[in-house]
């Protein structure tokens, strides 16, 4: 019995996962369009009020709408008129007190992470942490920069992110000697796994010990 009890949870949890991710994340979007709904409903007419209340009832209606809007504004702000309307709404932001630190810092960060031409998260790599013997897995985040690399030359350093398991939206950031940084072949998908998993889903093997240094180690790691 115990062993059939397994076999079947190991069908239908992932199944429920999946679903459960599903259903989180249409949740979350309809709230955003509930609170979008609220706010016209205080300034539109009361002739307005019964059909936008009807409209948060229709279940998965806020995706729709949120995830076009989103299409929506990246198609307008890829032209030239577009781009001068988003300057002028930055500017705007940038001369009211607090929101401007909150919006100049999460725009810097979204910037670097999710632009194409960027090489955040693009990388996993395998470094020793957090003592020399120990192995862990990291994402490349660029190099050493500002005031840091008057002291670190970028050409010699990198920047890194060790996410925590099974939670990756923490952890720890360093910079190490390129040196002490093995490049992996792996994906970030597939290096994402392997950390959130605890090393039960490992990736398949695609070098083996054939894998390379960013910068040739030396025979006997520091420390």
């Amino acid at each position: 019995m115990k062993k059939y009890f397994i076999t079947g949870l190991l069908v239908w949890l992932p199944v429920a996962i999946t679903l459960w991710v599903l259903l989180w994340v249409v949740g979350l979007f309809d709230g955003v369009f509930a609170a979008l709904v609220s706010a016209s409903q205080a300034v539109a007419p009361e002739d307005a009020q019964a059909p936008l209340e009807r409209l948060k009832e229709v279940p998965g209606l806020g995706l729709v709408l949120v995830a076009g809007g989103m299409l929506l504004t990246g198609v307008f702000v890829a032209n030239i008129f577009g781009q001068w309307w988003l300057r002028q709404w930055e500017r705007a932001l940038s001369k009211i007190p607090i929101v401007k630190s909150i919006y100049s810092s999460v725009k810097q960060v979204s910037d670097t992470l999710f632009s194409s031409s960027g090489n955040a998260f693009r990388e996993a790599v395998l470094i020793q942490y957090p003592r020399p013997g120990c192995w862990t897995i990291a994402f490349v985040t660029g190099q050493p920069g500002g005031e840091v690399a008057e002291h670190l030359d970028p050409r010699q350093f990198l920047s890194v992110y060790v996410p925590t398991t099974p939670n990756p939206t923490s952890g720890f950031f360093l910079m190490l000697p390129r040196s002490d940084v093995i490049e992996l072949k792996m994906s970030v998908d597939e290096a994402l796994k392997y950390t959130i998993s605890m090393g039960v889903v490992a990736p398949p093997a695609i070098l083996g010990s054939d894998a390379q240094p960013l910068v040739e180690l030396p025979r006997n790691p520091p420390g």
